[in-house]
């Protein structure tokens, strides 16, 4: 199976690109990005060719794209692979505004290819046995969720909104909001949110809470932000804590680590030893490829995803409840 590579703006296209390389029966046929230096350099880490040229990487053969673009650039890059019949995989969030979504959903559509949404989160064990737990009814009916995703502040193309579309709420909503749908298989119908920068002088937002409600009343709070500071022990958290009416179950993704001391700046390091999530989505679209079956994250979920983001900053801007 061929596959090739479009942009290494966002820092996970390095972590898919190794996944891939794991993967005995893929050949990673070429890298398109148009940052010429980062580029060469990628092609030459991962021994494929690079392409400056859109159109030219899109004619090679190939069965499927990766797409890890800046967001704003995801609509383009996947319309133009739909149209050059390559299944894709495309970074969160699928775009920046619901109409983009939309235009590149009904486009992969028309073209009979794939359009996945890398959410890892839901490759993650923790995760994953936390849902099995749910649909085994071992938590009774679920109450409520909290949950939270606090990293550091990528900083770069993520703080311009041009680029990015959002900061901290777009960039570590859409993950958790991923799971709380697939684990209720409810939508999201209430979204009130506080959005602002707290942590950095910046023009972008760094943190956000929001309170949700599903259509079938079930509750929730977020906590998303770029809250970490440099020299904290690791990039972040991703938690979920789910309250039912028999138990309540909390599952931290990165809680499996051991922790390093070390001379420094960064003393205290937190080495993650468990699955390798990334690895997961990457082998589940390749599977999903293989065998042309429905993805297991559709671009419907994205949009479900983004369709909260959103409605968070107009929920903060105009200090109101926002019915979806």
């Amino acid at each position: 199976m061929k596959i090739g590579m479009m942009s290494f703006a966002h820092m996970h296209a390095y972590s898919y690109a190794d996944s891939l390389m794991k993967l005995g029966n893929i050949e990673l046929v070429g890298v398109f990005d148009d940052d010429l230096e980062r580029g060469k350099k990628v092609a030459e880490k991962y021994l494929t060719k690079h392409f400056s040229d859109q159109e030219n990487f899109l004619r090679t053969e190939m069965d499927a794209v990766i797409i890890c673009s800046e967001n704003t650039r995801h609509k383009e890059m996947v319309l133009n692979a739909a149209e050059a019949k390559k299944h894709i995989l495309c970074e969160k969030p699928i775009a920046t505004t619901i109409e983009d979504a939309e235009e590149m959903i009904e486009a992969c559509k028309v073209n009979g290819v794939i359009l996945q949404i890398a959410f890892p989160v839901r490759f993650s064990s923790p995760i994953a046995q936390l849902k099995n737990l749910i649909d085994n009814g071992e938590l009774g009916d679920i109450v409520a969720f909290r949950t939270t995703n606090r990293g550091q502040n990528p900083g770069g193309w993520f703080i311009d909104k041009n680029l990015s579309g959002g900061g901290a709420v777009l960039d570590h909503t859409v993950h958790m909001v991923d799971i709380m749908r697939w684990y209720l298989g409810k939508e999201i119908t209430h979204v009130d949110a506080m959005v602002a920068s707290y942590f950095h002088d910046i023009d972008i937002d760094d943190a956000g809470i929001l309170t949700l409600e599903f259509e079938n009343g079930v509750i929730a709070t977020h906590d998303a932000s770029w809250s970490r500071f440099a020299e904290y022990p690791t990039w972040g958290d991703v938690t979920i804590e789910v309250i039912g009416t028999k138990q309540t179950i909390k599952v931290d993704a990165y809680k499996e680590h051991i922790r390093m001391f070390t001379s420094g700046a960064k003393s205290l390091s937190n080495v993650f030893y468990g699955n390798d999530m990334d690895f997961g989505l990457i082998q589940d679209f390749v599977e999903c490829v293989q065998k042309g079956k429905e993805p297991s994250i559709t671009g419907f979920d994205g949009l479900k995803a983004l369709e909260v983001a959103l409605a968070a900053y107009e929920s903060s801007e105009k200090n109101k409840s926002i019915n979806l």
